[in-house]
């Protein structure tokens, strides 16, 4: 269906592809794997033909189609509402509809036989087109993907950039390309929406390519994976966990290989160097010298795996109890998170607190860490020294700030070498460590803030969704680290394989409960399908809602109406003010990268504090937009 054949591609002379070539067949399930900057969304693009190759060729069949879902979707915004955007998939079928209308308008005046033929002729094509289910099918995947079917309406200007993506996934599944490549689509999607995905992809009908960092998604949807490593494209014929096995068995064979060559030349080297000034020997060293010369070497393997090792260091134990909370409600206005529920976090506790995004998990972590109001009693245990990351503080990094000095600012007492060497365990070493923060991608600030916390002599950890923005190799660096800590930690996360490594508890809301399992994820997945499988099948029926209440009229909802659209207008305003200064922040930092400012003191000192004002504004108006989006989902709730 599509081949890359020899395909070389270079960035500024530097090789990212050399000779690399690969197959894709119909109904090929792929997953793209390598560490980051080697070139996984470059090779999509080049697929795509967003970008020409150096070198070699991608051919596909004439009727190949290919859907390509990345970032850069993240700003594609539009006034009309996501069921339209999502029904745009269904093109064709869209302008047969069209057609048949205009087709009728004619036969209010026009009877002739030849416009009934044309009626039945397109509408047979349409019904060909199932298209009486496009609404259905569009309605299905956007409620699969996380929408509620009150959001359907919704302009898609109006939701956030990890919700409008979700919209463009569903377009894209819609339109079932030929060959469908996705881009990190489980970064915006909550549990339950990846496992719709991951079901979803199961039985799609044509190939796909997929890069993601999570492990579980790509074992359950993929069944061969090519991984991008020394410029070059190497296939396995598993999915990801197949792959970990068999790359280890091949570098297993590799190595061995490379050892017995090595020892193979270091004998012929010795041979040629003992009987070089030897007449009699000279054939015999001249051919060896040849065979050396015409020898195909081995690689020897590199191993990219970075073991974890540092001690974690408490000033103090806490007591037993860490936290204890008794009768804690907690609503938004209408909106009830929890009531009346009581949980007990316990010195040992590994606790992983899941579930599906709304349900009120990153408010329950705050209400533990003390920094959300609530009603009910919490009390803190003895001794407990807390410590809380959450994606906030990648923000309240210190741009100007090296790695190392940001690190050496933390507080922890440690020295430079224990710092460097925390910090080569988050994939930071040598000259890496002076790097700026303002230069680092958000991967590589989530490394450091999360350093920066599990260098604290915290003996209490809360991570709000710490594997966001972090690649397989730092996020398994993470489960590394956390399995060494001796402490007390509770994370609020999605990612399954994660969990799987370090979590012993497993807690979830449910009818406004703080609900535990005492185990691991497996085990809490295996309990949960024998609970549903006892669900008598009368009770699984969803009981739908009377007529008469879709009717009456409340009038607290039509104010939340009133006050929601005034909002989304904020929101609007406040989108263009941000843009505005984003734009202004980039031509700043541009201006402070030329080194003929720093000639002029003046100029530099003015510069400086631009871009210091403007950054300050921006985290200002940052801070605005959160909120604000806050609000604006507890008034859709409302309007619900």
């Amino acid at each position: 269906m599509l081949s890359i054949n020899n395909l070389s591609y270079y960035i500024g002379g530097r090789p990212i592809y050399e000779n690399a070539s690969l197959h894709i067949r119909p109904k090929d399930k792929i997953g793209l794997v390598g560490l980051n900057g080697t070139g996984k969304s470059t090779l999509l693009k080049i697929i795509d033909g967003d970008i020409q190759p150096s070198s070699g060729e991608v051919q596909k069949a004439k009727d190949c189609t290919i859907g390509f879902l990345n970032q850069d979707l993240l700003s594609y915004q539009s006034d009309e509402s996501i069921l339209d955007v999502a029904l745009a998939a269904f093109k064709e079928t869209l302008n047969l509809q069209q057609e048949i209308e205009e087709v009728l308008k004619q036969m209010e005046t026009d009877y002739s036989e030849e416009i009934i033929h044309k009626l039945a002729h397109l509408q047979d094509r349409f019904e060909a087109n199932e298209g009486y289910t496009i609404k259905a099918k569009a309605e299905e995947v956007l409620e699969g993907i996380g929408f509620k079917t009150e959001d359907l309406s919704r302009p898609l200007r109006t939701f956030s950039g990890g919700w409008r993506m979700r919209v463009m996934l569903a377009k894209l599944l819609l339109e079932k390309p030929s060959l469908l490549m996705l881009d990190e689509p489980t970064n915006h999607l909550d549990l339950p929406s990846i496992q719709w995905v991951e079901n979803y992809l199961k039985t799609y009908d044509g190939a796909v390519i997929v890069v993601s960092h999570d492990q579980t998604f790509l074992d359950n949807c993929i069944s061969t994976t090519v991984e991008v490593s020394r410029r070059t494209l190497t296939s396995y014929a598993g999915n990801y966990s197949f792959y970990r096995v068999e790359k280890a068995e091949r570098e297993l064979i590799q190595q061995n290989a490379f050892e017995n060559q090595q020892q193979m030349i270091k004998q012929t080297e010795r041979f040629i160097e003992r009987f070089r000034a030897k007449a009699t020997k000279s054939n015999q060293v001249q051919s060896r010298i040849k065979a050396l010369d015409r020898l195909d070497r081995v690689d020897e393997v590199v191993n990219d795996e970075v073991a974890v090792n540092f001690k974690f260091k408490f000033s103090q134990k806490s007591g037993r109890d860490v936290v204890v909370m008794e009768h804690i409600s907690k609503a938004y206005g209408d909106i009830k998170i929890l009531e009346n529920s009581t949980a007990r976090i316990e010195r040992g506790d590994k606790i992983a607190l899941i579930g599906a995004n709304g349900k009120g998990k990153s408010t329950l972590l705050r209400i533990i860490d003390g920094s959300e109001k609530f009603k009910g009693k919490r009390e803190e245990g003895y001794n407990v020294i807390k410590a809380f990351f959450a994606q906030h503080q990648l923000e309240a990094l210190n741009v100007n700030n090296e790695i190392l000095q940001e690190m050496v600012q933390a507080g922890s007492k440690k020295t430079e070498t224990e710092l460097r060497g925390v910090l080569g365990c988050f994939l930071f070493s040598n000259e890496e460590v002076f790097k700026k923060i303002k230069v680092l991608s958000g991967g590589e600030k989530s490394r450091v803030a999360l350093a920066k916390t599990l260098i604290s002599e915290a003996n209490f950890l809360l991570l709000d969704e710490p594997t966001n923005h972090l690649d397989m190799q730092s996020v398994n660096i993470l489960i590394q680290a956390l399995q060494q800590y001796e402490g007390t930690f509770i994370t609020v996360s999605h990612d399954r394989h994660f969990i799987k490594g370090v979590a012993n508890k497993i807690w979830y809301i449910e009818d406004y409960q703080i609900k535990e399992y005492p185990g691991s994820y497996d085990e809490y997945v295996y309990w949960k399908s024998q609970q549903v499988a006892e669900i008598p099948k009368e009770e699984k029926k969803v009981k739908p809602i009377p007529v008469d209440t879709q009717k009456v009229h409340d009038p607290i909802k039509q104010q939340a109406k009133k006050d929601l659209k005034k909002k989304e207008q904020d929101l609007e305003k406040l989108e263009s003010e941000l843009m505005g200064l984003e734009e202004k922040q980039n031509v700043l930092e541009k201006e402070m990268a030329d080194e003929s400012l720093y000639a002029d003191a003046e100029e530099l000192s003015k510069v400086q504090s631009q871009y210091e004002n403007n950054a300050s504004m921006l985290k200002k108006l940052t801070e605005q937009w959160e909120e604000l989006v806050g609000e604006i989902e507890q008034l859709q709730l409302q309007t619900n």
